[in-house]
């Protein structure tokens, strides 16, 4: 039976579009290392797509290579172990610590990293299925949306004119926006998610929305 948060995500949402079950060797291989109420999620829901593939709920183990690229060089890594646990159809990536819970996102298409200093504090067992709950209430589908440079949402065109995504792709702007490309519906195309992701990180390290000093603090704190 679904809980009230995850209730009032699929009124926003709806059904998954996708969905694929989660094995039970999966739940316990990140059991101790992801909050408990996310594992309950994965067994109850699975790894699923909603909104048409706007919005996926994530296996983690495939997504570790790009999130230690993408985390390099931030330090972000000395405060906490990350792992993504959802992601957008434009590349967007949300990780969970293991003692930090949902606490930054990866805006790779913008080749930013958002994190506040007090979202990265440790936090209990508690707060951590706390912070998971949080992430599915607070979350619609404009949230996960991106707008083009008028501020009209894309993903609706995108899916009508590039058709749906798999779980291996994203729609990713040709050219990058980081090389001067418009946020525009014709610049977009469907791609393989980790190959362009790969290449997005090469051409160059993400800007963090917190600084050096809040980091230093975070790392002394937890030593």
């Amino acid at each position: 039976m679904r809980d009230d948060y995850f209730n009032m995500f699929i009124e926003e949402f709806g059904e998954a579009t996708q969905r694929v079950s989660v094995p039970a060797a999966s739940i316990e291989k990140w059991r101790g290392k992801l909050p408990d109420q996310l594992l309950t999620y994965w067994q109850k829901e699975g790894w699923c797509a909603y909104a048409g593939g706007l919005l996926w709920i994530v296996d983690p183990e495939e997504y570790e290579d790009l999130i230690d690229e993408w985390l390099e060089d931030s330090r972000l890594d000395e405060i906490d172990s990350f792992h993504v646990i959802a992601r957008s159809a434009f590349g967007e990536l949300y990780a969970c610590g293991e003692k930090t819970g949902i606490s930054i996102t990866v805006a790779c298409p913008l080749q930013q990293i958002f994190a506040l200093q007090k979202e990265l504090e440790p936090k209990t067992k508690d707060e951590l299925d706390i912070s998971i709950r949080a992430f599915f209430l607070s979350s619609s589908p404009r949230r996960f949306n991106l707008g083009d440079e008028s501020g009209q949402l894309l993903f609706d065109g995108a899916l009508k004119s590039l058709g749906a995504l798999s779980s291996n792709e994203m729609y990713g702007f040709e050219p990058a926006l980081v090389l001067g490309g418009k946020a525009l519906l014709e610049n977009l195309a469907k791609v393989d998610l980790d190959v362009h992701l790969t290449i997005l990180r090469q051409l160059g390290a993400p800007t963090v929305s917190i600084s050096s000093f809040e980091i230093d603090k975070l790392i002394s704190s937890q030593q």
